[in-house]
């Protein structure tokens, strides 16, 4: 049994956050465009960012924001403009938004962290933005996540959002997130945004600990289409309302509260690979008998990320070569007489030899016809066994369908 429970609120189910999202104008769809999380008080903030060379203005300014002090009051997200290869006219709107809506909020510049999602090459229409501050700020709400959510989103069909509770003693403590994505997805910490609030009380060095390894887990083994973004970002504010005490060392309290923050980030990850663009079931590969977990989440997330994997996926034709030969080529050693492949209930491989279902005619028909009906369900389960190791991992991703074309030729028409 979980040691947490759902909970309702998103990122201001936690103690001591309000948020808003409002229609800025920032988009030229008229949709919700620009966020807003504070924090009542000063937060441990830690964050992840893209690995990319070519990054958003936004990404520098956050991590010279958390390498000179890892406090935040805010995090402010503009939709529609990505503000990314937009030079050094991009780094000055971003610093001239976070010192307006410091004044705006009456708290200092240096604890206002900022994400932007939209096109490549566009900055931030600044006038607008600024014009919309005071607006947005009057909005906040301590039941505003739901509109900070729907603010941030950019090709996405749903917003994503969780909370869970835990005890710690005697009192609540409660993680909140909000994310984005839906196409541009392959995370190297695509274009996905993350905001997580918690209400315990964590040294900064052991939060950013906690989130680089949720991260890993959970964002970084997601695909939909391979490419990493320019604005990837993942945030977590930790501000100690809860009133429980601070965790300072790793211990049994440290890996509770690790362990509910890596489950709100795969919940996340997941929201995000079932909303891919273009995309009808969400797909999860679990691979295990690797000699680490390292190795076991690469092979997973090749698999998850081979574009001819996700097409057979989307035809609904059990074609399990394809998974083999991604698994082979992830670049990670495993002896192809080991190897298992099962979709769903259905075995395909077995000690490195393919089923009977491939072999006997008379059959074939029938056991295809049941697994690719079984492709037909909202997820489909890959399952691998590489070895008798001890590494174990999994990655999600979503079938590559005609929609995606489609969607991505027409994006900035």
């Amino acid at each position: 049994m979980a040691e947490w429970q759902v909970i309702s609120g998103g990122v201001t189910a936690p103690k001591g956050y309000r948020a808003a999202g409002i229609t800025a104008g920032l988009k030229p769809s008229g949709l919700p465009d620009l966020a807003l999380i504070v924090s009542d008080v000063e937060a441990i903030a830690a964050g992840v960012f893209t690995l990319s060379v070519v990054r958003a203005a936004c990404i520098d300014y956050c991590r010279d924001k958390l390498r000179a002090r890892p406090n935040a009051r805010a995090i402010l997200c503009n939709a529609g403009q990505a503000n990314a290869a937009t030079g050094s006219l991009g780094i000055v709107d971003a610093i001239e938004s976070a010192q307006s809506l410091s004044q705006q909020l009456g708290v200092s510049s240096d604890t206002v962290l900022l994400a932007s999602t939209g096109v490549i090459g566009q900055r931030i229409k600044l006038d607008i933005l600024k014009s919309a501050l005071p607006k947005l700020v009057e909005s906040l709400s301590e039941t505003g996540s739901d509109a900070a959510a729907k603010a941030i989103c950019t090709t996405d069909l749903v917003p994503k959002t969780i909370a869970l509770e835990t005890t710690f003693g005697d009192r609540p403590v409660r993680i909140g997130g909000i994310c984005k994505g839906s196409g541009m997805i392959h995370p190297n910490m695509a274009t996905m945004l993350g905001f997580i609030t918690c209400d315990a009380a964590v040294s900064p060095h052991l939060w950013q600990q906690m989130l680089s390894r949720a991260v890993d887990k959970s964002f970084n083994q997601i695909t939909v289409d391979g490419d990493t973004s320019t604005n990837d970002t993942v945030l977590a504010l930790a501000n100690g309302e809860s009133r429980t005490p601070a965790i300072t060392e790793p211990g049994v309290e440290a890996d509770k509260l690790e362990a509910m923050l890596t489950e709100v980030c795969i919940y996340l990850a997941k929201a995000i690979a079932r909303d891919g663009e273009g995309a009808t079931c969400l797909i999860e590969v679990q691979v295990s008998g690797a000699v680490d977990d390292a190795s076991a989440r690469t092979i997973a997330r090749t698999i998850a990320g081979s574009s001819l994997t996700k097409a057979a996926i989307f035809g609904r034709d059990p074609n399990w070569g394809r998974i083999a030969g991604a698994a082979g080529r992830a670049d990670v050693p495993f002896n192809q007489d080991d190897l298992q492949i099962k979709l769903g209930d259905f075995l395909m491989m077995d000690r490195g030899q393919p089923q009977l279902f491939d072999r006997i005619a008379a059959n074939a028909y029938l056991k295809q016809a049941a697994a690719g009906a079984y492709l037909q369900e909202d997820t489909v389960l890959i399952s691998l066994s590489v070895g008798d190791g001890s590494g174990v991992g999994t990655a999600w991703g979503c079938d590559l369908s005609y929609d995606y074309v489609k969607i991505n030729a027409e994006y900035t028409t």
